[in-house]
């Protein structure tokens, strides 16, 4: 990330935080009031009554039996500055909790709704343990600035504040000099803060694709074993993991440097009222007490001042941490719902693409998949898409899901513009069924019931029955309650491809789209899942992607695709008859069936 960019990336950041904070707007006021409080009546109120003790004990010797008369004025306001402070410190801790529990919900939910409400596209460029791990550090980079705003930033603030206020009507003199010693502190440390800023998103960066790195490996580890490929996968994180020690190493140099040079500037203001404080009755006629203060001021507000480098180094970390889930909050949606879109309403599922034309974008490079494509399906048919890879078979499912957004033309549903109406209303009326089932870490009841969560048990079973489900279902030692693993990885996959057409019944949506829902299976659990899939589309408007063209000979309509055009339409028998395309895939197919039965 370039200088430049940084400031903006910081900023942004602060958008997003404050609109959090917002919204907790009596708890963040109420944090600032106690903090200052606390600060004003521990760090100042008690040296302040004590220099007036110590002046008067200078003015003149107290006789025993005057201690509490004389004296007890100056008991009473100590006893009744630490009640208060300590009551302010306890709301402080109060505040701080109840805002860091209410804010990380709400950032929480912000990232994960840019996460759940982005493209496809999005998702299928960036590794899912670095979005996860940019999310985590999103929420507690809120924390670490909360935290570092509440304890080093408005302390200080409060100190200079009060220290001016205090001594600047007794020693001028002294104020000014101290205060231009702390503005040249503040000055080199905010220049350095910023030159630290870009390591730190740096340092970010690296730490992200580190996560994204160690997830990709682990979440293909079947593949990293089989193909003895722990050494390669092994490299490739070291090298990552290089990389976040170089960028780490050279942020802690450069944090360094900036405490080397801010420490010398304490140790002058330090020598300064060390002069002060020595020739200060001699030369002003400055009171005891006044020298008492003086210098535990000073102490107090160089003690917060160092805090500031630390500060500054937490500010540095969280908006470093911050800057990556920032960039995605502030990412336009690839696919987004017009304001005020309605709902989708589905009575018949006739789908109609007409006019479309989609192209993926990769930098400068594009590719074309459809131009002007036209393609019409009546109410409850039932039509398969063939043809060689790259065709835009599955694509054409995409787009109908809006999974990407078409560039020109329309795609209707009972004659209503899927662009024009609410996503989650056009996919809740789609049962989608892909190669590779997609299963919840959760319990085989709750994914079959995941499309319609309200389901009876008894629903949920006659959809596992209908799936051809129900008798492996039945035999797992917690049936329906068994847990089904990352990704289904405790079932096989016949049975995690019946869990999904399960899902799919009980949805009960008008429309179907099978993409190459049996290519992977063996032939014993391709018979049952076809079954169940027949059942399935029965009555249903259904599209079914397939290579194996057995999968779609008995389906009402064929359509074959090839460059993004349709190049045959019609039932089976028409096509083998017609010899063009589809039959010469078909010879292909049986053909290698014969050879391999020979």
């Amino acid at each position: 990330m370039s200088r430049k960019s940084a400031p903006s990336t910081t900023r942004r950041t602060l958008h997003y935080f404050w609109l959090v904070t917002r919204r907790h707007w009596g708890l963040f006021a109420a944090l600032m009031a106690s903090t200052f409080l606390f600060v004003a009546l521990l760090s100042y109120g008690n040296p302040y009554v004590m220099s007036l003790v110590v002046d008067r004990v200078s003015a003149g010797p107290v006789g025993a039996d005057e201690v509490f008369s004389v004296f007890g004025p100056y008991i009473a306001a100590l006893i009744g500055i630490n009640v208060a402070g300590q009551a302010a410190s306890k709301l402080q801790d109060y505040t701080m909790y109840r805002l860091e529990i209410a804010a990380s919900y709400d950032l929480a939910t912000m990232s994960f709704d840019a996460l759940c409400n982005q493209s496809m596209s999005f998702h299928s460029n960036r590794f899912g343990g670095t979005l996860v791990s940019q999310t985590t550090k999103f929420m507690s980079s809120y924390q670490m600035l909360l935290e570092t705003v509440t304890f080093p930033f408005l302390p200080v603030i409060c100190s200079v504040v009060f220290t001016c206020a205090i001594l600047a009507p007794r020693v001028p003199v002294y104020v000014a000099i101290l205060m231009v010693l702390l503005a040249i502190y503040a000055g080199v440390s905010y220049y350095m803060y910023k030159r630290i800023l870009r390591l730190n998103e740096q340092a970010a960066s690296a730490q992200n694709q580190l996560s994204g790195e160690l997830s990709d490996s682990v979440a293909n580890i079947l593949a990293v074993k089989t193909y003895g490929r722990e050494d390669y996968e092994k490299g490739l994180f070291d090298e990552a993991n290089r990389e976040v020690v170089a960028r780490d190493s050279k942020r802690m140099w450069a944090s360094l440097t900036r405490g080397i040079v801010t420490a010398a500037i304490t140790i002058a203001i330090m020598s300064v009222v060390a002069v002060f404080i020595a020739g200060g009755n001699a030369w002003y006629g400055i009171t005891p007490g006044t020298l008492v203060v003086m210098f535990t001021y000073t102490y107090t507000v160089t003690n917060q001042f160092n805090f500031i480098n630390n500060g500054l180094q937490r500010f540095n970390r969280a908006f470093g941490d911050a800057s990556g889930m920032t960039v995605i909050l502030d990412e336009p949606r690839l696919v987004d719902d017009k304001p005020g879109a309605p709902e989708l309403v589905v009575s018949e599922g006739a789908i109609d693409f007409e006019g479309i034309d989609f192209w993926y974008t990769d930098g400068d490079a594009r590719t074309q998949v459809f131009d002007k494509f036209e393609l019409h399906i009546p109410a409850g048919q039932r039509v398969g898409l063939v043809g060689m890879s790259g065709a835009g078979k599955t694509t054409l499912t995409k787009l109908l899901l809006r999974l990407s957004d078409i560039q020109e033309g329309r795609i209707l549903v009972d004659g209503q513009n899927v662009a024009d109406t609410t996503q989650q209303s056009l996919r809740r009326q789609i049962a989608y069924v892909p190669q590779e089932a997609l299963l919840f870490h959760r319990s085989i009841a709750e994914n079959i019931a995941y499309g319609r969560p309200e389901s009876t048990m008894d629903e949920i079973r006659e959809a596992a029955r209908q799936a051809n489900a129900l008798e492996f279902i039945e035999r797992l030692p917690q049936g329906f309650e068994t847990v089904t693993g990352e990704r289904g990885v405790k079932l096989s996959g016949g049975q995690r491809q019946r869990i999904a057409i399960a899902r799919a019944l009980l949805a009960d949506c008008p429309v179907l789209v099978l993409d190459e829902a049996t290519s992977a299976l063996d032939s014993e659990s391709e018979q049952l899942v076809q079954d169940a899939l027949a059942t399935l589309m029965r009555g249903r408007t259904s599209i079914v992607v397939a290579h194996r063209l057995s999968t779609v000979a008995s389906l009402d309509r064929i359509v074959v695709l090839e460059g993004g055009k349709v190049v045959e339409d019609g039932p089976h028998a028409e096509l083998i008859a017609a010899e063009g395309e589809y039959a010469h895939l078909w010879g292909r197919q049986t053909g290698a069936y014969l050879e391999e039965e020979g």
